[in-house]
């Protein structure tokens, strides 16, 4: 976050980016879903890139808006689930893994993405007016993808990462393990009240970050 922006500027940098980040990830769980012969996202129309179609009021909105008015912590947020049905695949383990990993996958998409956006800003030089949001947005969209991502491959059921382990564990060790999932919620919770989450993903958020910057030729901090 830009230390010269007011919340209300800094809301309209990080609305676009927050909402893209949280939604497509759902969506992209939806789409490989349906190419792996589960229909049940497409048929409840959640496979649209209508960002209203997935919004969370707490998820997507609210926690979000209040990690940055309080101006530091680790950004997150979700969106409304895509329903799955696993009945529906014809590998079911496999594929639940596969539909997992989906998500953090779009999320690098999106990073690089957003990257690109801030190479084309910051190459202009402006340091006002209009390419000078589209840089911060662009850097925005870096951090919020990345944070997502790095957050959802922790191996912890029901985040993404939980679900690809489950899937490539051997059978009886998988489903001892799936045993924490009605608890995730609640041991994420407790980690990011006792700043544990922040301390666990800092690194693999900080070398990711890096990783693509590299990659990009881009120095966004």
């Amino acid at each position: 976050m830009d230390a010269s922006l007011n919340i209300v500027q800094t809301l309209a940098v990080w609305a676009l980016p927050v909402i893209f980040a949280i939604t497509l990830h759902e969506v992209a769980h939806g789409w490989v879903a349906r190419s792996l012969g589960d229909a049940t996202a497409y048929k409840l129309g959640r496979l649209s890139l209508n960002p209203l179609r997935h919004v969370d009021p707490v998820g997507t909105v609210l926690v979000p808006g209040v990690l940055l008015a309080m101006g530091g912590g680790f950004l997150f947020g979700w969106a409304k689930p895509v329903p799955v049905d696993w009945r529906n695949f014809r590998k079911p383990r496999t594929d639940m893994a596969v539909v997992a990993a989906a998500g953090p996958l779009s999320n690098l998409a999106m990073a690089i993405c957003w990257g690109l956006v801030f190479k084309l800003a910051a190459d202009t030089g402006a340091q006002e007016g209009v390419w000078y949001g589209v840089r911060l947005m662009g850097r925005a969209g870096m951090v919020i993808n990345v944070s997502l991502m790095v957050l959802n491959l922790l191996p912890l059921p029901p985040l993404d990462g939980g679900r690809v382990l489950m899937g490539v564990l051997p059978p009886r060790a998988a489903f001892r393990f799936a045993r924490i999932e009605p608890y995730g919620m609640l041991i994420l919770v407790l980690l990011a009240v006792s700043s544990l989450l922040g301390k666990i993903l800092y690194w693999p958020f900080v070398l990711s970050l890096v990783g693509i910057s590299r990659m990009l030729g881009i120095n966004p901090f």
